[in-house]
């Protein structure tokens, strides 16, 4: 009778012990995470996190189905729940407590690519950064017009812009507005080698003088890249004979409404330092956020004499060159003779 006594009590220690031990196992290693919309989905930490904030978002979006499971491991795991890595993290469909810890906890994050072109203004840049990393916008704009950070990198409110090399970069989305303009600043000192430095040297420009004239380059000639170099010794040409580059698309910065499609006289009388009709020399800072094309367009300009261009009559993006005044005229009464028909104002 004992001995049955004993069998039964080990039994149940038995069934006891495999129960917990299968609880255990469940917690840690069975699926946990479920995603609705798909396989995979992207789980932001935001900087300044605890785990509470953690665990509390993982369960509010829906992305994990037993909360006190998840907690219970998160407390077994060593230096997790008081080291909270901020970031973007990849999560997949049926990853375990174990997984997703192992995950978070090793701060090993998705990169995100950011690339930016046609930009015109530092708020319109600090808008388009911020669609991708943590930083708002407003903590980017009020960094990049900072007196104090823009004289650190020997700029002006004006060329700041110009520390921005378009392309496309990879950063961790909890990168902060600091990090991400020291990075920038790296970028820029590795574009400008030596090589590029000594053409602009020879130009008798400085690296931002060279990023303005380029934005002029790109603006007046921006579907077809191949004829970028011509366009660039225009008016280098122009400003060796100290003429006034008279450039349609500083004037629509100028005015600050960029739907105009045809330059009247109206706009060419506005009062601004852009406006290349009114004042000589390049203007204070670019009108378009050059592209690395139309930088080295300029550092590579074409070597001729031609100080007039106009827009080629057939509509084909390319432009019609001119010496002198009269030979000007005529393909611009070509260009302005089409414009009419085409009831273009």
């Amino acid at each position: 009778m004992v001995k049955k006594i004993l069998i039964s009590i080990l039994l149940i220690g038995f069934v006891i012990g495999a129960y917990l031990a299968y609880s255990i196992y469940s917690k840690i290693y069975f699926p946990n995470v479920t995603l609705t919309k798909s396989g995979t989905e992207y789980f932001y930490i935001k900087t300044g996190s605890d785990f509470t904030d953690v665990s509390n978002s993982l369960y509010e979006k829906g992305y994990i189905k037993n909360r006190n499971s998840f907690e219970w491991v998160a407390q077994k795991k060593s230096n997790f729940v008081n080291n909270i890595k901020p970031g973007k993290y990849l999560l997949t469909e049926g990853m375990s407590n174990n997984e997703l810890i192992d995950l978070l906890r090793s701060g090993k994050q998705e990169p995100v690519k950011i690339s930016f072109d046609h930009i015109r203004t530092v708020q319109e840049l600090s808008g388009k950064l911020s669609k991708n990393i943590e930083a708002d916008s407003n903590s980017l704009y009020e960094l990049l017009t900072e007196k104090e950070v823009i004289d650190k990198y020997g700029l002006t409110k004006n060329t700041i812009l110009t520390l921005f090399i378009p392309n496309t970069y990879e950063f961790y989305w909890n990168t902060s507005a600091e990090e991400l303009i020291k990075r920038m600043a790296k970028e820029y000192k590795n574009f400008w080698t030596e090589e590029r430095k000594e053409k602009a040297k020879k130009m008798n420009l400085s690296q931002s003088q060279v990023s303005t004239l380029a934005s002029i380059v790109q603006a007046e000639q921006s579907l077809k890249v191949d004829e970028r170099p011509r366009v660039a010794g225009l008016y280098v040409n122009r400003i060796k004979n100290n003429m006034m580059l008279q450039s349609d698309p500083t004037v629509i910065y100028a005015v600050g409404d960029f739907t105009i499609k045809r330059v009247t006289g109206k706009h060419l009388s506005v009062d601004s330092p852009f406006n290349t009709y009114k004042n000589y020399g390049l203007p204070p800072g670019p009108i378009v956020l050059p592209s690395i094309k139309s930088i080295d367009a300029v550092l590579n300009y074409e070597k001729h004499n031609y100080i007039y261009m106009c827009a080629k009559e057939d509509f084909s993006g390319y432009h019609n060159f001119a010496v002198n005044y009269d030979e000007h005229q005529k393909n611009a009464r070509r260009y302005q003779k089409e414009l009419n028909k085409r009831n273009i104002r």
